[in-house]
């Protein structure tokens, strides 16, 4: 269902089975680590134009895990991590999902 680099990958699946006999399936709420837990790799300070995707693609080498930086900076709002230049942003090591 999910990419094996995706945050989903180890999340169960549920089924809501309507009234009418319908059958939902979704994902199960996943549960943000606690960023004080994820080890750091490096820190990084966002310039002009930097986006997130860039960010993530010269550290980790993959921009797609994004995800991980917004986790170790407690951001629910990637966009927020780069909105302002200047601003330190924790990029952690990458854990095994």
């Amino acid at each position: 269902m999910f990419e094996q680099n995706s945050r989903y990958i180890n999340i169960q699946t549920a089924t809501l089975k309507e009234d009418s006999g319908r059958e939902i399936s979704y994902v199960r709420r996943r549960f943000l680590p606690r960023s004080a837990d994820l080890p750091t790799l490096t820190q990084v300070t966002v310039i002009q134009g930097d986006r997130l995707d860039l960010l993530t693609s010269r550290t980790i080498g993959d921009p797609e895990q994004f995800w991980r930086v917004c986790d170790a900076s407690n951001a629910m709002d990637p966009v927020d991590l780069t909105r302002d230049p200047g601003r330190i942003v924790t990029v952690p090591i990458p854990q095994p999902q």
